[in-house]
């Protein structure tokens, strides 16, 4: 590989961060643009790899994002011969969720969380921060994050989280004749049962781990 080639691949990367993060804001082009006095087109062409980006741009996008410039060069340095990437990567904590649009959008993210890759195998991967006793049962406690992968299925009995109204609450779930049963781990709740297709609720992450806060 080249040394353009290299740097092409670097921007790419680059590009492709940005797009996620923005994506995370639920920002669109214009919007992102505006916050660091540029054109839409110009924002569209850093996410396609196609401008070179100096490092205080780099800084104006990450502030503007609400990231590091780390986060912004993820994985990018490997095509510029530098060390491998890190063994952890920032995963967003998102504190309301929303799928007006139709897809899930983080509206809301209080910060970050460092997470080891060893943690996450494919796909996309938030945290949520739980909220009141609903599932002591499992040993999940108010404040604990909760590490989440992205996805609509999950099998029987698997705890998900599940947005109801827009709040992200998080249950045990079973599927009975086309009807979704979501099970609190707490005996003092009645199970929450759903028709199917109801468009207010909808499964968006399955558990994958649980970080405890002394």
């Amino acid at each position: 590989m080249t040394g353009l080639d290299e740097a092409k691949n670097f921007y790419k990367i680059v590009g492709q961060n940005i797009k996620k993060y923005r994506d995370l804001r639920n920002y669109s082009l214009q919007v992102l643009a505006e916050k660091i006095g540029i054109t839409k087109k110009t924002v569209q062409r850093y996410e396609h790899g196609e401008h070179k980006i100096d490092m205080d741009r780099l800084k104006e996008l990450a502030d503007a994002l609400e990231v590091t410039v780390n986060q912004l060069t993820e994985g990018a340095y490997t095509y510029l011969g530098e060390p491998a990437e890190s063994e952890n990567v920032s995963l967003p904590i998102v504190g309301k969720i929303s799928c007006g649009s139709g897809r899930v959008a983080y509206e809301s993210i209080e910060g970050y969380e460092s997470t080891p890759r060893s943690w996450i195998n494919g796909g996309e991967y938030f945290y949520l921060r739980a909220k009141g006793d609903s599932m002591n049962g499992a040993r999940i406690y108010e404040g604990d994050l909760l590490l989440i992968r992205k996805q609509e299925e999950v099998e029987d009995g698997e705890i998900a989280a599940v947005l109801i109204d827009d709040e992200a609450v998080l249950k045990k779930v079973y599927k009975q004749n086309g009807t979704l049963v979501l099970q609190s781990a707490n005996t003092n709740y009645p199970p929450i049962i759903c028709g199917s297709g109801e468009a207010n609720i909808r499964i968006i992450g399955k558990l994958k781990k649980v970080v405890i806060n002394f």
